[in-house]
């Protein structure tokens, strides 16, 4: 009798918010999860802790998603430890918001670099993996403002909008190798990056969501999960929204 193994899986920016929902509620899927992120040792040993108390292997790795160097060495010490790659989730993101006329270089090249770079580096980094051992699955996550835009975040939508274009290519070129490749494209979500946002943007927002109320990280989660599990074996290439009908 052969034994299956534990899918393995990364999650990028999965100390907190988006990424932390991700990465417990894959490991409560079966899954060993590794997390990288860029800040101190105490933000992800809850995660990894949480991820250890639903019956996963948990791994952390601290660093940055822009740096390709790191991304390659996070990925190849991810494999060594765990013995390969299934399942890759390119979370980690930015916010830099200004009009496009008060914009700095640094302001712009920062959330490209994190936002767009990061998913291209990660996703360079485990394909060669994916490709010779029969396949896997990546979800990068995008922004519903990748797809419409939104006025002061010229960056930010512009690195969004390009990882849906890279989605799409990756699963063009992946496919032979069964790996699958989708994005999600999260509305207003709960998270602590909110609490930055003005209470009148915030309410005008709300405004917009059709089922009335702001997101969760879980809810995001929940569909994340889904697309790396075989019953999503027959989906590669798509973009979906979860928004409560917010760009609608």
């Amino acid at each position: 009798m052969v034994t299956q193994h534990r899918r393995r899986a990364l999650v990028t920016g999965g100390s907190s918010g988006i990424g932390r929902a991700i990465a417990e509620s894959l490991a409560l899927d079966g899954c060993d999860v590794g997390i990288f992120y860029l800040g101190e040792p105490d933000e992800g040993r809850p995660v990894v802790k949480a991820i250890e108390s639903h019956g996963g292997r948990g791994w952390m790795h601290i660093g940055d998603v822009s740096d390709s160097g790191q991304a390659q060495a996070a990925v190849d010490s991810f494999i060594a430890e765990f013995g390969g790659i299934d399942i890759l989730i390119n979370n980690a993101g930015i916010f830099r918001d200004h009009v496009i006329w008060k914009m700095s270089d640094e302001e712009w090249r920062s959330v490209i670099d994190v936002d767009l770079t990061g998913v291209f580096n990660f996703s360079r980094a485990v394909a060669p993996t994916m490709r010779s051992n029969g396949g896997g699955a990546i979800v990068n996550i995008s922004s519903i403002n990748g797809l419409r835009g939104k006025f002061g975040q010229s960056n930010y939508s512009a690195a969004k909008a390009g990882v849906i274009g890279l989605t799409k290519t990756l699963a063009r070129e992946l496919a032979r190798s069964n790996t699958t490749v989708n994005a999600v494209a999260p509305g207003l979500i709960d998270t602590p990056i909110l609490d930055a946002m003005p209470e009148t943007e915030r309410k005008k927002a709300v405004e917009e969501i059709l089922l009335g109320r702001i997101g969760t990280a879980q809810d995001v989660a929940d569909l994340v999960v889904f697309l790396c599990s075989d019953r999503a074996r027959f989906i590669t290439g798509e973009v979906i929204r979860v928004d409560g009908g917010q760009y609608i």
